[in-house]
């Protein structure tokens, strides 16, 4: 718990030091999300999700709850994530878009999906000087021309 009696998060204290800083704020946030999602913990993932959070990939809408359940209970598993292109932030007042194609190797319901290759885009609000993320979307990649 910190001084102010409110748990802690893996983001640090909040900075209104303007685009440049709020950019690089949300390159580092996703990033250290990205290593929370390989290490599979789900605290460590919750801490940058808003408690409304959704993904909406090829098979609907997922819940936050749920998401996290499948990770806590190994259903949900991933070995690799790593950043095809270097995201693009786009701040809005106290909403943020970051977009990036990424690729990953997960472990779902049984099944290895290496390499998996997609866009996302994340939704982000600054509540508190805090940025959390509302909405993931999930998008596969096209392959290359000719493949």
């Amino acid at each position: 718990m910190g001084e102010s009696g409110e748990d802690e998060t893996a983001e640090p204290a909040p900075d209104r030091g303007g685009p440049d800083t709020d950019h690089a704020r949300l390159t580092a946030i996703v990033d250290d999300w990205a290593a929370a999602i390989v290490a599979n913990d789900a605290a460590r993932i919750a801490d940058f999700m808003a408690d409304e959070w959704v993904i909406v990939s090829e098979s609907g809408i997922t819940e936050r709850e749920a998401f996290l359940d499948h990770v806590r209970s190994g259903d949900l598993t991933h070995s690799a994530m790593e950043a095809v292109t270097p995201p693009r932030v786009r701040v809005h007042g106290e909403t943020a878009l970051v977009t990036a194609r990424i690729t990953n190797t997960a472990h779902y319901g049984g099944q290895r999906f290496d390499a998996a290759d997609e866009w996302t885009t994340d939704v982000f609000v600054r509540r508190d000087g805090h940025w959390r993320c509302v909405l993931s979307h999930i998008t596969p990649a096209a392959p290359p021309a000719g493949s």
